[in-house]
């Protein structure tokens, strides 16, 4: 579909899922400063190799979740994990009404003691950040430093009509990006 390699979508996928894991919403800004982020094939490849050069079928994911995902037939998570149903508790555990969003919950393992515990701290340091450091709270609440300019790569063959006018490093240059997502 326009590449040879899936991985020539990285800078495309990053910009489309606001630099976050689609999955378990972890910000580029919380983890390490490379390598943590990969993209993962929402219809495995092993179940739809025709699908493994195909954007749609894209979505960039923390290493945690895409190994945890594996070859899994999940729900979308692009409508499942939307932010009208599904909520972060304050004991750092996520919920839904939905079952659909209660099954990928529980595929993807996103209660466990480990995940609910890095989020309690999370809010916390972000918490701490909006009293007593604005500075890093903006660094933590903001857009990453290095946004991909698209304009400079050739868009994938099946990429939304005016993707690279609506990226971030497009906002960006135009004064529109918004200090906090």
């Amino acid at each position: 579909m326009g590449y040879s390699s899936y991985e020539s979508f990285r800078s495309w996928l990053r910009d489309e899922f606001t630099f976050r894991c689609v999955y378990c919403l972890k910000r580029e800004t919380w983890g390490l400063a490379t390598g943590e982020f990969e993209l993962d094939h929402f219809k495995p490849q092993a179940l739809a190799p025709n699908l493994t050069l195909v954007y749609f079928n894209l979505v960039y994911s923390c290493r945690r979740c895409n190994q945890v995902k594996l070859d899994q037939q999940v729900a979308d998570p692009l409508t499942t994990f939307s932010s009208h149903c599904m909520d972060v508790l304050p004991d750092g555990s996520v919920s839904s009404e939905r079952i659909e969003t209660q099954r990928l919950i529980r595929q993807l393992d996103l209660n466990s003691p480990k995940l609910t515990k890095w989020r309690v701290m999370w809010m916390r340091i972000v918490e701490l950040a909006s009293e007593r450091d604005s500075i890093l709270y903006r660094q933590l609440t903001g857009f990453p430093d290095d946004l991909p300019n698209l304009s400079q790569l050739r868009p994938p063959n099946n990429s939304k009509p005016g993707g690279i006018e609506i990226s971030w490093y497009a906002k960006r240059q135009r004064g529109q990006l918004p200090d906090l997502y």
